[in-house]
C-alpha cells in the first residue's frame, strides 16, 4: 500500500485502504464560477453542498499500535454532547456530530465566513482483531480520541518433534 498525495487541498489519503468508508467531495476545493452560462454555480453553495463539505472536511487520523487502533479528530469548539461515537453491526465505527452556525444579529456586518458548520459523519470499517465492546472515547481541548483495543494475537503452539535415526 502506498500513501498518495492528493492535488485537492494537499491532503494525504490512502486510496487503497479497504477499511476506510470516506466520502469524498471532488468539488470541495474548487472556486465557485461566477457569471457566464453556469448561472446555477454563480450563487452561494446549497445546504447539501455545504453539508458534504463539512463531512469531507472532518479530518481524522487512524493509527494502529500493538495494543489498539487509535482515532483522533480535531473538533474545535464542540462539546461532548454535540459528538456521537457509535459502533454499528459489522464492526463499523461511526463518528458524527453537528457544528451549529453562529447566530446572526440584525446589526452585524459579516466580512468573511470561513469556519464550517453543519453535520459531519465519518465511518471506518474496523479489522477483525478489534474489540468493539471495549471502545473508549474522550474529548479534550477540541481533540476527540477514540481507542479501540485489539485482541491479543495468540502465538501458535509449537511442538518440538524428535528426529529418529
Amino acid at each position: 500500500m502506498s500513501l498518495i498525495p492528493s492535488v485537492f487541498g494537499g491532503r494525504r489519503t490512502n486510496v487503497f485502504d479497504p477499511f476506510s468508508l470516506d466520502i469524498w467531495d471532488p468539488f470541495q476545493d474548487f472556486p465557485l464560477i461566477s457569471g457566464g452560462s453556469n448561472a446555477a454555480l454563480s450563487g452561494p453553495r446549497s445546504e447539501l453542498a455545504s453539508e458534504t463539505a463539512a463531512v469531507a472536511n472532518t479530518r481524522i487520523d487512524w493509527k494502529e499500535t500493538p495494543e489498539a487502533h487509535v482515532f483522533k479528530a480535531d473538533l474545535p469548539g464542540l462539546k461532548k454532547e454535540e459528538v456521537k461515537v457509535e459502533v454499528e453491526e459489522g464492526r463499523v465505527l461511526q463518528i458524527s456530530g453537528a457544528r451549529s452556525r453562529e447566530k446572526e444579529e440584525k446589526n452585524d456586518k459579516w466580512h468573511r465566513v470561513e469556519r464550517s458548520s453543519g453535520n459531519f459523519l465519518r465511518r471506518f470499517r474496523l479489522p477483525e482483531n478489534a474489540k468493539v465492546e471495549e471502545v473508549k472515547a474522550s474529548l479534550e481541548n477540541g481533540v476527540l480520541t477514540v481507542t479501540v483495543p485489539k485482541e491479543e494475537v495468540k502465538k501458535p503452539d509449537v511442538k518440538a518433534v524428535a528426529i529418529s535415526g
